[in-house]
């Protein structure tokens, strides 16, 4: 696929089969992963958690349910989380921390979308986890380094299908 037919056909997936994602496909979304710009180039200050394990999925799901009030299990039955941490900085400069994660997380479902895996950006599990210190733990990171955002990855009988996009969507303005 070329670039924008990725960038319009990108949505999050919301259905999985349970099935995982091969070992090959993994590695072509990280290598995106370290594609992606990082402030500075501080890519020390980065760092992504694969978790494939069902009771800590199980517990950040919870976690996000109990957060919005059991609306949805926001992981969808999806077997596979990649969070994406910073050693974060200071306010205001913890903004670059996050735009750092963000945009790596971006690259990821960028990837899975060209590959016709599914994906969704994650940011209310990640809020709930962090509530809980031991759950964070969990995640093994380095000192310091906090997870900032996350996507789930599987199999899925979705497809990435073309969509119209409002031009206007976002308020824009030309400054000549």
């Amino acid at each position: 696929m070329n670039t924008m037919d990725v960038l319009n056909r990108r949505r999050s997936i919301r259905t999985y089969t349970g099935e995982g994602i091969s070992r090959a496909e993994l590695m072509q979304i990280l290598e995106a992963a370290y594609a992606a710009p990082v402030g500075m180039g501080a890519y020390d200050t980065m760092a992504l958690t694969v978790v494939t394990n069902p009771k800590i999925m199980a517990r950040y799901d919870d976690a996000a349910a109990k957060l919005f009030k059991n609306r949805e299990h926001p992981l969808y039955g999806a077997p596979m989380m990649i969070f994406v941490s910073a050693a974060m900085q200071e306010a205001p400069l913890d903004n670059v921390s996050y735009s750092n994660a963000a945009i790596i997380a971006h690259n990821m479902t960028l990837a899975a979308v060209d590959m016709g895996i599914g994906s969704c950006l994650i940011w209310g599990a990640v809020i709930a986890g962090n509530n809980d210190p031991e759950l964070v733990k969990e995640l093994n990171l380095p000192e310091g380094y906090k997870p900032c955002c996350s996507i789930i990855l599987g199999k899925t009988n979705e497809e990435y299908q073309p969509r119209e996009i409002p031009e206007n969507r976002i308020k824009t303005l030309i400054i000549e």
